[in-house]
């Protein structure tokens, strides 16, 4: 379709409020949980730095994410949301507390079956997902990996509450709740961190996640039966729009488990690399998944419903999504570009002022770092591409971004391989540094993905320009604050890590700042012009 009518009466109750506020309360939510979350993996670096326990209990610690991954957030905001948040838009409360619960129940049936064989089944799947593993390795990897499998079903929950609170506009108390868990988590290894060897602490802290799961779905649920008192957990026949959910979810499903299967490739061919790649490579994801989350989901989670709740003519809808795209390409790029600069550029800075601390060390640091700058090449391709997945979802599309998604991942499972088991040996670098190669391939596959998605959403909507002159101001600004911030990290004298990484990031972002702004870029004037009121104030 090529659109030209102005749209009218577009609003619903998530889109009036302003997917500028929506996305800023999920920023905030989000900030809260990963900073929590870098504070997670730096008390896990100071207990286990680089070892083969660290590596037993990253790969564990993916293993029933997977699942939570694939039934939950994710898989829901793409099927769930569109239809729920349009019910609540028409206001049929009735049919929406319907659907809810339908869900709701699928989901606990679901994964309590995933569970349960999960737990049984856990030797094999640590030899499909990490066969690298042996000996005590492996051994400490099932145990830990049967103790954090129930505490999935609690996390699938939790996204389903989310699903809820979204659809209401309500975005904050979702993306803060993995605080509580992150919480438990810390507890745990706080508590048992001075009278347990490596391997008996991590045990400990698989127990503290679980617990930390059912803390995060049980703050959420109160407010959830509030907004929803029309909620019917058990349910008679499927309606209509109940199957509509089901017929997206198969193939939203599919796409997120091709999603964690370049996800698992990762952490196979990591797992073959020497003693300690698997968690410098989540190490690296962690930080990695900070911008992703915090203006790639913010962003597109904020739109997600809004789109979903778009009424009117199909060339008002599609003149809705196009404005709204185009928006929010620019805001995310405005925040993931100088995020992208900086792994690149200050990766070594921002992992030391991170991890290093007890059996983590300068060494580990420059380790990762490399591998952090590896993930910088798609990343903004990543965030961007979450964007217009959402699109696609709010116009009840759920299968083209499936097809994109399969061929991600042959491309980063054929140039994944070369790139960190071929070529290492070739280039005569150390075999550890395959794990920097398993990042700057998925970087290469996310960019080929992206560009489908684009072209196919330009397809259905009418053809929308990329910002290219836009993009280009924000990566010259971030290469004069990075060159800014080189020179001070030259002439600093020897520092603590949080110490010289606020006194080298900080000025890299006023130069950024400033430099965005002297180029005309709005987000950036508006952000000074705020700053300059309260500073007079």
């Amino acid at each position: 379709m090529t659109p030209s009518a102005k749209p009218e009466n577009l609003s619903a109750p998530v889109a009036q409020a302003g997917a500028g506020r929506h996305a800023f309360l999920v920023a905030a939510g989000i900030f809260l949980s990963r900073i929590a979350g870098l504070v997670r993996e730096r008390v896990i670096a100071h207990y286990f730095g680089i070892t083969y326990v660290a590596d037993a209990l990253k790969a564990a610690l993916r293993i029933p994410n997977t699942l939570q991954n694939l039934f939950g957030e994710g898989v829901l905001s793409a099927s769930f949301i569109p239809v729920y948040a349009r019910l609540v838009a028409q206001k049929d409360r009735d049919e929406a507390g319907k659907v809810a619960g339908a869900v709701f129940s699928l989901l606990a049936l679901i994964t309590s079956v995933l569970v349960l064989v999960g737990v049984l089944a856990t030797p094999y799947i640590i030899d499909v997902i990490a066969f690298g593993f042996k000996g005590e390795t492996r051994r400490l990897a099932i145990q830990l990996v049967r103790i954090l499998f129930p505490g999935v079903g609690l996390l699938v929950m939790s996204a389903w509450c989310l699903g809820i609170l979204n659809s209401h506009g309500k975005f904050f108390l979702s993306y803060v709740s993995p605080v509580i868990w992150n919480a438990a988590f810390i507890v745990a290894m706080l508590a048992f961190g001075r009278r347990a060897d490596m391997s008996h602490l991590a045990v400990y802290t698989a127990w503290g996640s679980v617990v930390g799961s059912g803390l995060q779905f049980l703050v959420q649920l109160p407010m959830v039966l509030r907004l929803a008192p029309e909620l019917r957990i058990f349910f008679s026949s499927l309606t209509d729009n109940v199957r509509i959910v089901i017929r997206n979810f198969v193939p939203v499903f599919i796409s997120r488990g091709v999603i964690q299967l370049s996800a698992y490739i990762d952490g196979l061919l990591a797992s073959l690399l020497p003693v300690g790649g698997v968690a410098a490579l989540a190490n690296a994801q962690t930080l990695y998944t900070l911008p992703v989350s915090l203006f790639g989901m913010s962003i597109s989670a904020a739109e997600l419903p809004a789109m979903s709740s778009t009424l009117g003519t199909d060339e008002q809808v599609a003149t809705t999504l196009r404005q709204r795209i185009a928006a929010s390409t620019k805001r995310v790029g405005f925040f993931v570009v100088p995020s992208a600069m900086g792994f690149i550029a200050l990766g070594d800075v921002i992992t030391a002022a991170i991890f290093q601390t007890g059996k983590f060390s300068h060494a580990n640091a420059i380790y990762v770092w490399g591998i952090l700058a590896g993930s910088g090449v798609g990343l903004v391709a990543s965030t961007v591409g979450r964007l217009y997945s959402s699109a696609y979802y709010a116009l009840r599309d759920t299968r083209t971004p499936v097809r994109f998604a399969v061929l991600r991942v042959i491309l980063t499972t054929v140039l994944g391989y070369l790139c960190s088991r071929p070529l290492p040996p070739l280039l005569h670098l150390d075999p550890k540094w395959g794990a920097a190669g398993l990042t700057i391939s998925a970087g290469f596959a996310a960019w080929v993905e992206f560009t489908l998605l684009r072209r196919g959403m330009n397809l259905k909507i009418g053809r929308s320009e990329f910002p290219a002159s836009y993009f280009a101001r924000l990566w010259l600004a971030a290469a004069i604050g990075a060159a800014v911030a080189w020179i001070v990290k030259v002439v600093l004298p020897p520092l603590r890590p949080e110490i010289a990484a606020v006194l080298i990031l900080v000025p890299y972002g006023a130069v950024y700042l400033g430099c965005t702004a002297l180029f005309g870029v709005d987000q950036a004037s508006g952000l000074v012009r705020r700053l300059l009121s309260k500073s007079r104030a």
